[in-house]
């Protein structure tokens, strides 16, 4: 694992965690994007040279693990160290392609067994869908939380009604409030051109986009401009960058 820079957390009783840039998060979800590794890897490759600062590899019900370990791994690859690689769900994975770490929901593994068999230098990430789930950041070792759905989307099945961007912010609000400040804090599910700044002025560090950024062609162009606008939105907001 390659440890990122350094932010503080002394609410967890926990060393120091690396600092993660949420501002374009990019999820690159099988069932949106295929299965072939080396469209994957080239989709990686132009999300990160338009400005998208953090990826994650999404596959539910994974068959074949040793199939989707060398789609990890051949994206892992394209990236070469420009922006951090997670993995959903999969300590294992995650750790057999020499990620940065993995994404959690609240049905995975427990952040601190991710953090056990992962090591400080990880990066753990949560989804939160309530304000409860918000509260109990402080006890957590995670090193960002992502909000959502905050819009309704096709890109996942989602049994909970979209939060909103009033929800989020009250959602956003409790996740700070628990952790101090210390965790940033991304939005999910929906989002695109016509809503990230929107999102950001809600009080989103950043956006985790799948089809508004590998949905269709031209990927390093969507990215640049979707980073654009969150930039953007960010210095309207007066967070500096």
């Amino acid at each position: 694992m390659q440890a990122g820079g350094s932010l503080g957390n002394a609410t967890t009783g926990r060393a120091a965690g690396p600092k993660v840039d949420l501002r374009l998060y990019g999820l690159l979800d099988v069932g949106v994007c295929g299965g072939d590794g080396r469209r994957l890897a080239e989709m990686a490759a132009a999300a990160v040279s338009g400005g998208c600062t953090l990826f994650q590899y999404r596959e539910k019900d994974i068959a074949d693990a040793r199939a989707a370990l060398a789609r990890i791994r051949a994206i892992h690859a394209a990236l070469a160290g420009r922006a951090p690689l997670l993995v959903n769900d999969r300590v294992d994975l995650a750790l057999a392609a020499g990620c940065e770490g993995v994404h959690l929901g609240q049905s995975d593994l427990h952040p601190a067994d991710a953090r056990r068999l992962l090591g400080e230098g990880a990066i753990v990430g949560l989804t939160l869908k309530t304000g409860a789930q918000a509260d109990e950041l402080y006890r957590l070792p995670v090193d960002y939380a992502c909000i959502g759905g905050v819009f309704a989307t096709a890109s996942k099945d989602n049994p909970d009604p979209p939060v909103g961007l009033d929800g989020f912010a009250r959602i956003a609000f409790r996740a700070r409030l628990a952790r101090g400040g210390a965790v940033p804090v991304g939005a999910i599910a929906g989002i695109d051109a016509s809503n990230a700044a929107a999102v950001i002025a809600a009080g989103a560090d950043g956006i985790a986009v799948i089809s508004a950024l590998f949905g269709a062609e031209a990927v390093e162009g969507r990215a640049r401009d979707l980073r654009a606008r969150v930039d953007a939105a960010l210095a309207e907001r007066g967070t500096i960058r």
